[in-house]
This record gives C-alpha cells, sequence and structure tokens, in this order.
C-alpha cells in the first residue's frame, strides 16, 4: 500500500508568485518572457504536488527538489523554447533525402537569401521604369538561357511544389476535358499523393490508357476524342516497370499531340538541368531532352536535381505558361521572395557552370577514391580513440532519392560500426541525440555512416560522437 501523504508536507511548497520573485527565476523570466515561466512552473509544482498526494515523497526529498526546482524549470523552458526545426549530418547516404529536407542549397544561394530578405527587394518592382513589376521576370529570363534554343522560346513560371505545378496546369489546360495518360504512369508520390487524386482535383478527367507494363501509341490515339485537351507523360518516380514493357516514344506523343492539335504535357518529377550521364546515371530524363523532343509544357521540381529550393517548375510554350499563369489558383501557389532569391542564385550557377558549388551535384560527383580515402582516415582515428568500438570500412552503394533515377546507385564508401553490449539500433538512437544529430543506417546489426552526403567539415562531430558513445571521452557535445 502507498503510503498516505501528510497534509503539512503540502506547506512547504511555495505558491507561483512566490517562485517568480526569486531572483533566479525573475531573472528567467525577464529573459524567455513571464507568461513561458509561469507555465513551466506551474507544471513542475503540480507534479511535485501530485507526487506528494501520493505519498512518494518524503519532507527531506521535498526539500531537495525545491532546492533543485529553479534548474528544473530554467531546463524545461529551454526544451520548450528550443527549436524543433533543426540542422542534422546525413549519413545515410541518401543525396536528396525527402526527410531530411531534400537538396541542401548552396552558400551563394544562403547569402542571396540574407540580402534579399533583411531588407526590402525589386521583387515586383521594375528599376527600369519605376512602375510594377512581374516577380516571374527574375527567374524567367534565367531559365530561357538555360532550356530556349534557336527556333523555341520557353517561358517559365514557379509555384510551390511540384504537385501544385501539375494541379495549376491541369486545371488551367483540361479543366472539364479529358487527360490521356498510361495506367502505368498512375504514381503515387511521398504523403500517399496519387496523380489520379490530383487530376480530380484540377477538374479534369482522367482517361486511362493502355496496360501497367505495356503502353503503345496507338493506345493514345484510340482515347483521342474531341473532349481530349492534353497527353500526359509522368515520370515513374521512385519504381521501375521492367521486363516485358513497352512504352511510346516522347516524340511520338508529340506527333500525335500535333496531328489533332492537343498539348503535350509531361510531368518531369526531379527536374534535371545536369547531366547525370557524367555521374554513371541513366534514364533520368533531362527538362531541355524533354523540350526539345517537343512537349509543349513540363512541370519538375526545384529542391530535387536542380539542387535547389522547394518549388514547382512550369517551363514550356509561352501562350501555355501564360494561361497558367492567369488561373487564380497561381496567386494561391505562388512562392516568396526567399524562394526567388535561392532559385535565382542556383540558376546563375548552372549558367557559369560553376557545378560544384551546388551541394546536390556536388555529392553525386565525389569520386569513389576521395570516399575510400576519407573514410580510412575516419576509420583509423576511431580505432585510435575508441578501442570498444569494432570498426570496417566497407562498401556501399547511394543513392539520388527524391524519386529521381529509382534503381540507380553511386558506388561508395561507408564505416560499419559495432560496440560490445550495445544494439545497432541504440547506438543510432544515440546519435541522434547528440546536439548536431547524427542520422545513420542499421544493416546487418551494424551502424553505416556513408560519408557521400557528409560534408568533410563535419566529420569531426561524427567522432566526437562516437567517442562519447562507447565510453572513450566525456560527452562534451551532448543534447540532453
Amino acid at each position: 500500500m502507498k503510503a498516505t501523504a501528510q497534509p503539512d508536507l503540502f506547506r512547504l511548497l511555495p505558491s507561483v508568485d512566490e517562485l517568480l520573485r526569486t531572483s533566479r527565476l525573475e531573472a528567467l523570466a525577464q529573459r524567455e518572457g513571464r507568461a513561458a515561466t509561469l507555465e513551466a512552473a506551474r507544471t513542475l509544482l503540480e507534479q511535485l504536488r501530485s507526487e506528494i498526494a501520493g505519498g512518494a515523497l518524503a519532507e527531506q526529498q521535498i526539500k531537495t527538489k525545491l532546492h533543485e526546482l529553479p534548474g528544473e524549470i530554467e531546463q524545461r523552458l529551454q526544451r520548450s523554447l528550443a527549436h524543433s526545426l533543426r540542422s542534422v549530418i546525413n549519413a545515410t547516404g541518401v543525396i536528396l533525402h525527402t526527410n531530411l529536407g531534400r537538396a541542401p542549397l548552396s552558400a551563394k544561394a544562403l547569402k542571396h537569401i540574407v540580402e534579399i530578405s533583411q531588407s526590402y527587394s525589386s521583387l515586383e518592382f521594375d528599376l527600369a521604369t519605376g512602375e510594377r513589376g512581374k516577380r516571374d521576370s527574375h527567374l524567367d529570363r534565367l531559365f530561357a538561357k538555360l532550356l530556349s534554343t534557336a527556333d523555341r522560346e520557353v517561358s517559365t513560371i514557379v509555384v510551390n511544389n511540384n504537385a501544385a505545378a501539375v494541379l495549376l496546369v491541369l486545371n488551367s489546360l483540361a479543366e472539364g476535358g479529358e487527360v490521356v495518360v498510361s495506367r502505368g504512369e498512375l504514381v503515387e508520390i511521398g504523403g500517399s499523393f496519387r496523380i489520379p487524386d490530383v487530376m480530380a482535383k484540377s477538374g479534369a478527367v482522367l482517361r486511362e490508357v493502355g496496360t501497367t507494363n505495356r503502353t503503345r501509341i496507338a493506345d493514345y490515339e484510340g482515347a483521342v476524342t474531341d473532349r481530349t485537351r492534353l497527353l500526359l507523360r509522368v515520370h515513374r518516380s521512385n519504381f521501375q516497370i521492367v521486363g516485358f514493357t513497352e512504352q511510346p516514344l516522347l516524340e511520338e506523343l508529340v506527333v500525335l499531340g500535333r496531328k489533332h492539335k492537343i498539348p503535350v504535357m509531361e510531368d518531369l518529377g526531379s527536374g534535371e538541368l545536369f547531366d547525370l550521364r557524367n555521374v554513371g546515371v541513366r534514364g533520368e530524363p533531362m527538362i531541355a531532352d524533354s523540350l526539345r523532343a517537343g512537349v509543349d509544357i513540363v512541370t519538375y521540381s526545384g529542391d530535387k536535381l536542380l539542387g535547389g529550393p522547394q518549388a514547382g517548375i512550369i517551363s514550356g510554350e509561352r501562350k501555355l505558361v501564360t494561361k497558367a499563369r492567369a488561373n487564380p489558383l497561381f496567386r494561391a501557389m505562388r512562392v516568396d521572395k526567399m524562394f526567388y532569391a535561392a532559385l535565382e542564385a542556383t540558376l546563375l550557377a548552372y549558367l557559369r557552370e560553376d557545378y560544384a558549388s551546388i551541394p546536390a551535384l556536388r555529392m553525386m560527383r565525389i569520386p569513389e577514391d576521395e570516399l575510400a580515402r576519407r573514410t580510412e582516415e575516419m576509420a583509423k582515428r576511431l580505432r585510435s580513440s575508441c578501442p570498444s568500438l569494432h570498426i570496417e570500412v566497407v562498401a556501399s552503394r547511394s543513392v539520388l532519392g527524391g524519386g529521381a533515377a529509382p534503381g540507380s546507385t553511386l558506388p561508395s564508401r561507408a564505416l560499419a560500426i559495432r560496440c560490445a553490449g550495445m544494439a545497432a539500433d541504440d547506438i543510432c538512437a544515440r546519435l541522434r541525440q547528440w546536439q548536431t544529430p547524427i542520422i545513420a543506417r542499421v544493416e546487418d546489426e551494424r551502424v553505416l555512416l556513408d560519408l557521400r552526403t557528409v560534408e568533410p567539415e563535419r566529420e569531426a562531430v561524427i567522432v566526437a560522437a562516437l567517442e562519447s558513445i562507447s565510453g572513450a571521452k566525456a560527452p562534451s557535445n551532448r543534447q540532453d
């Protein structure tokens, strides 16, 4: 049986007002805000009352807890007011990791964001005429340089993500009409968003053709009626169809579209401006290739293979893009000055062919021998400082992620870590609790840290974390 609380024990507890009048908590309230400090103090006092009521505390224990109470209030307040959106170290080897924010931004993009965000800007102001301008112009001119050809001018607008871009184009060009798409392309993207659902919300009618694995140009032609508004090709994100398959060439769709005066739209998903064949990855469609093939309008993401901020980008024939821009939905989906600043800096890097400045592209281009050298050096340091760890350097395969080039991988190297008396999942959990959380993966009862996605300057943080976890050094960077 639990002991019954003595009524006199409750008298040991101060009131909330008494607590907040102490010098330490007065200073805390001035620094962190009185309302937040008051809430933390009330919560912890209520916990003490509950423990006393349950007979769990004697008089001396209560006095000890009261002595510690100001420190506990401060710690609780710091935890409640800390950022939950935090920088992490991605040691998974997945370059465009959706759960970790996809493409990291370049230093130049971050600098331009700060320049534009901390003051007024020319977002919608024409400096030449002194009149109102259009925010699209800052990016349209750059995309035109990257995508236009001598015989075709490409126009571009930007919304908040690729799902929004697809929805806007479908609603603008096909509302009330039919959109023809292969059954093998009715994909589901992250967060359970499905192409048929997006199309239904757009007001367009889905017209499925072919089968999951085989669709011919004749299937598309047989589905064309006077209600057809678009022929749609969708990039197969996150999966592949292999074996007994067939898919018409993009050029065949374009010819069919021209024949019936129906625009051809392609949802490219990842949005590739850099030729991935340079790093050994094949089969991912490039934006410029689709437009050169005659596709009328394409949509793609800004934070995947492009290496910029989250955005949905619409490029293509000016009259079609202009129609999408005139849609009232465009204003609801548009992005702000920070996104324009980040995209502008990213696109300028492409125009200068400065691919090394774009983190995602830089990671893709790291040679395997450089990764081997870095991993061996880190393993040597850890073997010296962490005798309780069993450390190997193993071959690994990095993936692009974000639905890009499903099935394609890049050769890499990883540290494989074991620790006597500690399960791999427990090591991963403790790495995630580090002040700069470290995200690894577990394979075959080992913790794997793939250095392709770890910037060299952050390797020291991983070493310090592993030294602490293994007991080699006292914790110095732990987030409690």
